[in-house]
């Protein structure tokens, strides 16, 4: 790819009618590749490698998004370790991103503000009014 990126798996479109590609899976991305850098939804995986924890914690905060973040470990205090160092709007450890209803769930940064499902989501459509009336 252009921006260095290798292409492991897929990467071309799917015949027929839209605009549908195969699941790809893009090796030696980094900052400033858009794979890496913009929120693409799949069926992409970029893969990028760190150094170090510091180094993993750098990566996950180098972009201007934030929905959710997956840490995968056999250590899990290890793991939410991570999370808790990492800017977005869910995390996860030893899981994939997911949403269930009855826990408030959104992102951060460019990934938008505040939260659907459960009480903290409903009162994202609620206006409060005030009423002060003197006598």
């Amino acid at each position: 790819m252009a921006a260095g990126a290798r292409v492991l798996t897929g990467g071309r479109p799917v015949p027929g009618d839209g605009y549908f590609f195969q699941p790809t899976v893009l090796a030696g991305t980094g900052p400033g590749m858009a794979a890496f850098d913009e929120e693409t939804f799949g069926p992409l995986a970029a893969l990028t490698v760190a150094h170090d924890d510091e180094d993993a914690v750098r990566l996950a905060d180098a972009t201007a998004f934030g929905l959710g973040l997956s840490v995968w470990t056999a250590d899990t205090a290890r793991g939410v370790g991570l999370a808790r160092r990492v800017t977005s709007g869910a995390a996860f450890v030893n899981a994939v991103v997911a949403s269930d209803p009855r826990l408030p769930f959104g992102g951060t940064k460019r990934s938008g503000y505040g939260r659907e499902l459960a009480a903290a989501g409903i009162r994202e459509f609620t206006t409060t009014r005030t009423y002060w009336v003197a006598a």
